[in-house]
């Protein structure tokens, strides 16, 4: 009998280990060790935020959530703790998980998914730091305005397999502190467009002007009257006439009594 292939929408939560051979070459026995007790500690917290474990192989775990809130959530409290079993450990003994979260359509069949959505987030977990997160653009639209943690937009990635470029995220991590907040700001960071050549002489005219008249009245007429009389000067065609030392004089006394007078 046929085993019906049904499809869902769910979140696809992939780790694994970086530097998994070079730590099974120096020591076999205790990494597989260390190995199944992240494993343990990660089982308990996927079935904490009603996800399940889908498969195991290698290294590698691969899990679904409902909810994509409780995906990056258990993510993050799953990166927190294994940052703080790796802090009792020799440096070459630590093992640091990658984890990869996309939200998409995949083909169910029995207890096991498949699809471009779970390639997704093996890929995306390909490119996490050594202990970080990086999450898919869908994801993001969930739970940026629910989390109180930060985003680094990475951009588009051009991922392995994958026809479509996707938007990546990496999540801003506050070491081994508490877990994730509900309803909290998110930090998006991204390269500030080049400014406007037009606008910034446009910001420089508009301060001026706020500047002249924040000044005393007597100076600032004064500072009018220097100004009017070097335009007149430079648009007259008449470079030589005798008014430029006298101009210049009585900018001078204007800008000393603004300074003198201007509220500290």
């Amino acid at each position: 009998m046929t085993t019906k292939v049904r499809r869902r929408l769910t979140t696809l939560f992939c780790a694994d280990v970086e530097g998994y051979a070079r730590l099974m070459e120096a020591d076999e026995t205790g990494t597989l060790e260390t190995l199944r007790r992240c494993r343990a500690a990660m089982a308990t917290l996927v079935e904490r935020h009603d996800g399940r474990i889908v498969n195991t192989w290698g290294d590698a775990v691969i899990a679904e959530f409902p909810s994509v809130v409780e995906a990056v959530q258990c993510a993050v409290e799953t990166q927190q703790e294994l940052f703080a079993f790796n802090g009792g450990l020799p440096e070459p003994q630590r093992m640091r998980f990658r984890i990869g979260i996309h939200l998409g359509d995949v083909m169910v069949e029995g207890d096991d998914v498949y699809g471009d959505g779970v390639n997704i987030a093996a890929r995306l977990q390909e490119r996490a730091e050594p202990g970080g997160i990086l999450i898919s653009g869908p994801v993001y639209d969930q739970v940026h305005n629910k989390l109180a943690i930060g985003f680094d937009c990475l951009g588009q990635q051009h991922l392995k397999n994958v026809s479509n470029p996707v938007t990546g995220y990496r999540i801003l991590q506050r070491g081994a502190g508490a877990p994730p907040r509900a309803a909290g700001p998110d930090v998006r960071v991204e390269l500030a467009a080049p400014r406007d050549p037009g606008r910034q002489v446009q910001d420089g005219l508009a301060s001026a002007l706020d500047w002249w008249r924040s000044l005393p009245r007597a100076s600032a007429v004064l500072i009018a009257v220097a100004l009017f009389l070097f335009l007149t000067n430079v648009f007259s065609g008449l470079g030589h006439i005798w008014f430029h030392w006298p101009v210049a004089a009585l900018l001078l006394v204007a800008l000393l009594r603004a300074s003198r007078r201007r509220p500290p």
